[in-house]
């Protein structure tokens, strides 16, 4: 599979390459030298789509990307920001994405981020979005999470008669071409999806080849409503590349019996010599809804590992014997019409 090849994104008139760089991790990355390096890993690859959020380092990713890119013609890319969360010096303390994207403490000057899903903040984040990025213009508008990470308190209301029909409006005027929901939560993107008109929906680990939680009625919907698919979290944040005892799902130590899965599926590749990751970036392709994978990476050589995973030819045997054992839901096609 070529990661460079560009694909219709649904209805919206853009085409994406089939690998999109998540741009989450430059936003921890505090070597200048290496986010650049990490930004030419993938532009010579030939990825040319940006995925990116003011959440991301507190505005850290967003002002790094718009640096990198200004080289770039702006023509040659399409860019996907967030909406959702205001970057202000008095919002309140996120332990976990401090300690996330600063382990040794915020410093001086770095905004925390808020969740504001009005109209009014949706309005002013992409303004400042655009103004943190030095581009004046953010072809992808995703409504982030929705639902508080920390404390599970929901915002589907407020995205639903707030802040869809503000970025509706922005793209019926044309200031940005799509709208889309970044969420991890299947029930969200039901209730969204089924009540707006969505262009994309970024599903983060909810349709991978561990966790298919999506097949049953995300997926559907987003047929049935030409709802383009774009995979974030391919490897479910780390079980899929290597399932060790102490490997990461959804950024927390995976449960035992969920590495028992992993590794059971990594048996099988290893049978047929293929690498369990290269699997894993492939297999979402195989449902006729998903667009384009998203993968970060922290390092020039990752970005260049997740290409090489792309471009493995799979033999058919194995996603037969995927098949066969049972640990892909029946309702999840395989490449090759399996």
């Amino acid at each position: 599979m070529n990661p460079a090849e560009p694909t219709p994104l649904g209805k919206t008139g853009l085409n994406v390459t089939r690998m999109g760089m998540g741009t989450g991790p430059l936003g921890m990355v505090h070597d200048g030298t290496a986010w650049a390096a990490i930004f030419a890993a993938a532009w010579s690859a030939g990825v040319r789509t940006f995925d990116t959020s003011p959440y991301y380092g507190f505005g850290n990713s967003e002002g790094r990307l718009g640096r990198l890119l200004a080289a770039q013609n702006r023509g040659d890319y399409v860019l996907a920001t967030k909406v959702g969360r205001l970057l202000r010096p008095d919002a309140p303390i996120d332990p976990f994405a401090e300690a996330f994207y600063y382990p040794e403490g915020l410093p001086e000057g770095v905004l925390r981020s808020q969740y504001d899903y009005s109209a009014a903040a949706t309005r002013l984040s992409l303004v400042e979005s655009r103004q943190r990025l030095g581009i004046d213009r953010i072809d992808i508008a995703h409504i982030h999470d929705v639902v508080e990470l920390a404390s599970g308190i929901s915002h589907v209301r407020e995205a639903m008669h707030e802040t869809y029909p503000a970025l509706a409006e922005l793209r019926d005027k044309g200031e940005i071409s799509a709208v889309g929901v970044g969420a991890q939560v299947n029930s969200v993107l039901v209730e969204l999806g089924t009540a707006c008109d969505f262009d994309c929906f970024l599903i983060a680990g909810r349709y991978t080849m561990l966790d298919q939680s999506a097949i049953d009625e995300v997926m559907p919907l987003c047929l049935a409503r030409n709802i383009a698919v774009i995979i974030g979290s391919p490897y479910n944040t780390g079980i899929l590349h290597d399932p060790t005892p102490n490997a990461t799902f959804d950024f927390v130590q995976a449960p035992s019996e969920l590495i028992g899965k992993a590794q059971q599926l990594k048996a099988i590749c290893d049978r047929h010599r293929v690498p369990l990751p290269a699997a894993a970036i492939q297999f979402p392709f195989a449902h006729p809804a998903v667009a384009q994978v998203l993968t970060g990476a922290r390092s020039a050589a990752e970005i260049k590992e997740n290409v090489q995973f792309m471009r493995v030819q799979i033999p058919p045997e194995l996603w037969r014997d995927l098949r066969k054992s049972g640990l892909i839901h029946p309702k999840a096609p395989l490449p090759g019409g399996l």
